[in-house]
C-alpha cells in the first residue's frame, strides 16, 4: 500500500543474536538425545491420538465415513495440508478444549474439557501436524495480526471491509473493499476496491456541505511466500501490485496514473505471543 507521509508508522527493533559454540562430541550427543526425546513425544502423541481421536478421525488421520461414526458429515481430513496447516496451534488447542464452536467450526466436535491436560493436547498436536506431507504451506501461526503501515506476509483466504471517517475540515467516509483469494500452498491474489465519499471544499479549503461519492484507484495484486520456517520464527513474500486509474481525480477518489508497487513483506514471532512486521 501506498501511504501519504502523515500515514506511516515507524517501528525500530533492535535485536541482539548471540553465538554458542559446543565442542563436536558435545554437539553430536545434544543432536541425539533432541532427536531422542522429539521420538518419544510424538510416539507418546500417538498413543493419545488413538485413544482418543481415532474413533472419529480415523487412525490414520483421514476421518473416518459419515455412515460409519452416525454423524450428519465426514470428519476432517488431517492429512489434507490445506485443512490442516491453517490455524495456529494454540487455535487447534482451544477447539479440543472448547469445541468446534470457538473458532467456527461444527458443533460436532466435542469439548473434551479437563480429560485431556494442556500437556496431553500439545503432544496430540505435534504428532497431527506429521501427519500432511505438503510442508509447503505456511503455518497458521504466521497469521499474526494486521500491522497499520504493512500487509501481512501470510498468505490467506478473506474478505476485508475497512472504513475510515475523516476528522478534519473537510469531511471524508472512505471505505476499502479487500477480497483475497489463496491458491495452491504459498500464492494469493489480491483484490482492492476503494470507493466512499467526500466533502467538497471551497477556493479556502473549508467545507461546502455538499458531498460527492465515487469509486477510488482499483488495486490488483500477486502475492508469493518466498520462505517460512517455523523453527526460526520466520516468514518473507514478495508482492507486486497494481493500482489502476479507476478513480475520478477532479473529486479527489483517484491519483489519475497507474502505480506499479513491488514490495517485500517480512514477519517475525518473537517470545511472549509478541511479533515484528515490516
Amino acid at each position: 500500500m501506498s501511504y501519504g507521509p502523515r500515514r506511516w508508522t515507524v517501528l525500530l527493533t533492535v535485536m541482539g543474536f548471540f553465538g554458542l559454540a559446543v565442542a563436536p562430541a558435545q554437539a553430536q550427543e545434544s543432536r541425539s538425545s533432541h532427536s531422542r526425546s522429539m521420538a518419544e513425544a510424538l510416539a507418546q502423541g500417538r498413543g493419545l491420538y488413538l485413544a482418543s481421536c481415532a474413533n472419529c478421525h480415523g487412525a490414520d488421520g483421514t476421518g473416518l465415513n459419515a455412515g460409519q461414526v452416525g454423524l450428519p458429515l465426514d470428519p476432517p481430513d488431517f492429512t489434507h495440508s490445506a485443512f490442516a496447516s491453517r490455524e495456529p496451534k494454540a487455535d487447534w488447542a482451544g477447539i479440543v478444549t472448547l469445541g468446534g464452536p470457538l473458532r467456527g467450526f461444527d458443533q460436532l466436535m466435542p469439548a473434551f474439557g479437563d480429560a485431556l491436560s494442556r500437556e496431553d493436547i500439545d503432544l496430540i498436536l505435534d504428532y497431527i501436524q506429521t501427519l500432511y506431507e505438503d510442508k509447503s504451506w505456511p503455518r497458521g501461526e504466521f497469521n499474526i495480526p494486521l500491522a497499520l503501515g504493512t500487509e501481512k506476509a501470510f498468505p490467506e483466504d478473506e474478505m476485508i471491509l475497512k472504513t475510515t471517517v475523516g476528522t478534519g475540515a473537510v469531511g471524508a467516509i472512505d471505505h476499502k473493499y479487500i477480497y483475497e483469494n489463496r491458491f495452491g500452498s504459498q500464492t494469493m491474489i489480491e483484490v482492492v476496491i476503494p470507493f466512499g465519499w467526500h466533502e467538497t471544499s471551497d477556493a479556502a479549503g473549508g467545507p461546502t456541505g455538499s458531498w460527492v461519492g465515487g469509486l477510488g484507484d482499483v488495486a490488483i495484486g500477486l502475492k508469493r511466500a518466498l520462505f517460512h520456517d517455523l523453527g526460526l520464527g520466520s516468514i518473507v513474500s514478495f508482492t507486486f501490485e497494481t493500482k489502476l486509474p479507476t478513480g475520478d481525480e477532479h473529486d479527489g477518489f483517484g491519483k489519475g496514473f497507474t502505480i506499479f508497487e513491488p514490495f517485500v513483506t517480512y514477519g517475525q514471532l518473537l517470545p511472549y505471543d509478541a511479533f515484528f512486521q515490516i
